[in-house]
């Protein structure tokens, strides 16, 4: 089932979201102050690609204050939306039945785009 929804996934929307990821992960990555934030939104976009089975956990060596200061930056230069553009889809997604496994996907998202920094991504294939 994780591979049907995972293709679902790519083929309605999924593939675009993460080529949109990729490419603001490549701007940032031109700067050598963005290499930080390019490589949160590398994680998001990968999870964009393959979002079924995923988990979304902990680090377990994070180094907790500068993972809070990062997070702050990350809100305010762009998180913020990035967090509300995908509660607004899975609340689009959760209004019909056939949508709510997709819904569930982009409220994951939600969360890993909102506070990235501390967070990873253990793709389950």
């Amino acid at each position: 089932m994780r591979i049907i929804g995972n293709l679902l996934w790519l083929v309605f929307g999924g593939l675009e979201a993460a080529v949109g990821y990729f490419t603001g992960s490549l701007a940032l990555a031109v700067t050598i102050i963005g290499i930080p934030f390019a490589l949160q939104t590398l994680k998001i976009g990968i999870l964009c690609l393959w979002p079924f089975g995923a988990e979304v956990c902990d680090k377990e060596n994070s180094s907790g204050c500068i993972n809070i200061l990062m997070n702050i930056i990350w809100i305010i230069f762009g998180g913020l939306w990035a967090f509300l553009m995908h509660v607004f889809f899975g609340i689009l997604l959760g209004i019909t039945i056939i949508g709510i496994p997709f819904a569930k996907q982009h409220f994951k998202m939600a969360g890993l785009s909102l506070m990235p920094f501390g967070k990873d991504v253990n793709l389950n294939i």
